[in-house]
């Protein structure tokens, strides 16, 4: 109540204020200024009249600029100012202003004086002094204030004073009130001020003071702090959302001022929280519970009301495809038996957004190119959701002529021949953006990086045709002139420019370019590669940055497991695969089990001598226990492989291994009984591998394909020929999983006059 009365008192002294203002309306005449200057200044004359009559217009005056000066008083008893009088009689003005300025170098001073028509006494004079002709608005502007205080009998402002503020700082509250001392005394501007105060939303009452000392007036904002929040509850919310989950929406905090703003800012948010999960007939209000210390409880309570479902999804304008094909390309679906266990009718805008994306990728993909598919309708019952799609499929357009123009660097023909829109019946505007790509990469592959390939659509209208016609401007060869490499804070920069298949000075390649990404990718040592392609210091030449990610290439595992053939086993390995940052690989491998020990140690150089030459080292002691024999090995392995073709290396491995066979159960085929003791194998192996992975450790896609031959009996007893085919494919599946199709078939013969051992 008392902030009302006193908002009411303000509101009537400001009316009572205009009131009087209006019956004491001032009239003023202007002089033109006389300018006393070297250069030349005269425009001034009228602009600082002007300037003053906008000023005092402001303020209530009536005001009139004459043009000229009076000419001087003569004869007996003249005075000085009797000729300005007549002036401001003659017009009916209550005062006459005029003045000069003298300006001097970069300094200037200007002088007033306010010239009373009708009282015979000294006029008035006002001076102020400055520097530069940009200070000259504002002292203008000071000198006005002056003049208005003495034309209206106004007082000045001696001190502003802040009181009852006791959490909010002064100097916050002063910054909005944005006066001080000296300014004149205006309550509208007094009134403005307290609604800007007020406006800060801090407050729950704003009382305005005014004392007349000799000097002025001393005005003080008495205020009266909101209370602070001293806890925060909610309350009827059921099983939808816990209480910690609607309070982290919330911007309110313990400890804060208490703001209606934010109040009904959080309702909105709890209503938003609801909606996600399809409860758009919730209700949210509130209410404050006042507690001692100027302090207040606040509740929100909440009113849940039911979950909707989406009960029909309608179309209205299709007739080339019925409702139930248009449904199933959405992934929004209406609400069926199913749905306590899937999300089967829960409406999500952003993924209803992007069906009719779909629905319009549809239609423009089957030859309706002028289809249109309408913002849902969605229409909220109580018994569930209404979704209202309207479409305009117009006609379906076959493929015309599809021509190539521009700048050819292959003839037509062998272009047409890789576009696959000249095979489609109708027209596909995906298949467009394909074959458009399919020609951007052609000439990016030439060098052509900033070539532009435009197609222009033609509809024949009558014959339903669209004749497409794809416009190429290559523009300039463009030679790589730097690659920078950023990010890699571990890995050299040698082992990333040995994976790139674009070099410096080298012409622009776009597949050159993705093959260097996807390479630097199956090396598994980033997390991220970003690629941005730079303008050089002219038209043909591009600056390529590449900024990597680094990932923790180090791993330490450790396991264990129970099957029907291991029984119980423990595992561990520790290994790196990018030592020291130079791309090698070192690993150490145990398992111990009821049946198997094993340890391996290996070492990988991928790049020997700095050259594609892969090499690889690796000792093992296995001891292994069958069934009817027992067998402890020990050897290694040294192996070279080479690139051979896109995706394919060559591999010669070198094994030599002696492995005891022992404990030979009395059972046992006698082929195992004459393989006991010392088995020496020394065998060389050759392999071919493709492998067009993405990803060498967890791929999505590609495949690998290997067959390998192994000739043993370069030494030893041990002699055989064994050749082994295996392959691989990864194909994406549903939510993000990847099906894999592995196959792996081998024989093996035993060489003349050499032991081909049970474990080969």
């Amino acid at each position: 109540m008392a902030k009302r009365v006193s908002l009411i008192l303000i509101f009537s002294l400001i009316l009572l204020t205009g009131v009087t203002r209006a019956r004491q309306t001032v009239s003023v005449v202007i002089l033109p200024f006389r300018i006393h200057a070297q250069q030349e200044m005269g425009y001034l004359q009228k602009e600082i009249p002007l300037a003053i009559k906008k000023q005092l217009e402001q303020e209530g005056a009536n005001v009139l600029i004459l043009d000229r000066h009076p000419e001087a008083p003569t004869g007996p008893g003249a005075q000085p100012f009797d000729a300005i009088r007549k002036i401001g009689v003659s017009t009916g003005a209550d005062y006459v202003i005029l003045g000069s300025l003298t300006w001097i170098g970069q300094s200037f001073s200007l002088d007033a004086k306010l010239v009373a028509a009708n009282k015979q006494q000294p006029p008035d004079v006002f001076s102020a002094e400055g520097r530069g002709a940009e200070n000259l608005p504002g002292i203008v502007k000071k000198m006005v204030q002056e003049i208005v205080a003495k034309l209206f009998e106004r007082e000045k402002i001696i001190q502003i004073v802040i009181k009852g503020n006791n959490r909010i700082e002064e100097d916050a509250i002063r910054r909005v009130i944005r006066g001080k001392a000296g300014d004149i005394y205006n309550l509208q501007k007094i009134s403005d001020q307290l609604k800007a105060v007020y406006a800060m939303g801090y407050f729950d009452d704003i009382r305005v003071e005014a004392q007349s000392v000799p000097k002025g007036k001393i005005v003080t904002f008495v205020v009266k702090e909101k209370p602070t929040v001293r806890n925060i509850m909610v309350s009827g919310n059921s099983w939808v959302y816990e209480t910690d989950d609607i309070k982290d929406v919330l911007t309110l905090r313990k400890g804060s001022i208490l703001n209606i703003k934010t109040l009904q800012s959080d309702m909105r948010r709890i209503k938003e929280l609801y909606k996600e999960k399809n409860y758009y007939n919730a209700k949210v209000h509130f209410k404050i519970r006042p507690r001692k210390n100027n302090q207040a409880d606040v509740e929100y309570i909440v009113e849940e009301g039911n979950k909707l479902h989406i009960k029909k999804i309608q179309f209205v304008g299709n007739s080339a495809y019925s409702s139930k094909k248009l449904k199933s390309l959405m992934s929004t679906s209406e609400k069926d038996f199913l749905s306590w266990f899937t999300s089967a009718g829960d409406l999500n805008q952003e993924q209803l957004s992007q069906d009719v994306a779909k629905l319009t990728d549809w239609y423009q993909n089957h030859g309706y190119s002028q289809a249109q598919v309408g913002e849902p309708q969605i229409k909220y019952e109580k018994d569930g959701i209404v979704i209202t799609i309207r479409i305009e499929e117009g006609p379906r357009y076959r493929v015309g002529k599809v021509v190539v123009v521009g700048d050819l660097i292959i003839p037509e023909p062998q272009l047409l021949e890789k576009l696959k829109l000249v095979e489609e019946e109708y027209y596909n505007r995906d298949i467009l953006r394909k074959d458009v790509l399919t020609l951007t990469d052609i000439y990016s592959d030439e060098g052509y990086a900033y070539a532009e390939i435009i197609p222009r659509i033609d509809r024949d209208a009558e014959k339903h045709l669209v004749n497409i016609t794809l416009d190429i401007k290559k523009g300039h060869e463009v030679y790589f002139e730097e690659i920078t490499i950023t990010g890699n804070t571990k890995t050299r920069d040698k082992v990333i420019r040995r994976e790139l298949q674009v070099y410096e000075q080298e012409l622009y390649s776009s597949r050159r370019l993705k093959r260097s990404i996807r390479n630097l990718y199956r090396l598994d040592y980033f997390k991220d590669i970003k690629v941005d392609t730079i303008r050089g210091t002219s038209d043909d030449k591009m600056r390529l940055k590449i900024d990597v990610t680094e990932k923790n290439t180090g791993a330490f595992s450790f396991g264990g497991g129970y099957g029907n053939v291991e029984n119980v086993f423990l595992t561990a390995s520790i290994s790196e695969r990018n030592l020291f940052g130079r791309g090698q690989t070192i690993s150490l491998q145990g398992q111990l089990g009821s049946k198997t020990t094993k340890y391996t140690l290996s070492f990988i150089e991928p790049w020997l001598f700095d050259i594609p030459l892969s090499s690889s080292v690796e000792i093992y002691n296995w001891v292994y226990d069958f069934n009817d024999y027992e067998k402890d090995s020990i050897g290694g392995n040294f192996g070279l492989s080479y690139p051979l073709f896109d995706y394919t290396r060559g591999y010669v491995t070198y094994t030599y291994d002696i492995a005891n066979i022992s404990n030979i159960d009395k059972n046992a085929a006698e082929s195992i009984k004459r393989d006991k003791g010392k088995n020496t194998k020394s065998s060389i192996t050759g392999r071919v591998r493709y492998d067009s992975r993405d990803h060498t450790f967890h791929p999505t896609e590609g495949s690998f394909s290997s067959i390998s031959a192994e000739f043993a009996g370069l030494g030893g007893n041990v002699g055989f020929t064994k050749y082994i085919g295996e392959t691989g494919w990864y194909f994406p599946l549903l939510f993000e999983s990847v099906g894999v199709l592995h196959g792996r078939a081998g024989w093996v013969i035993e060489n003349p006059k050499k032991d081909l051992p049970d474990y080969e």
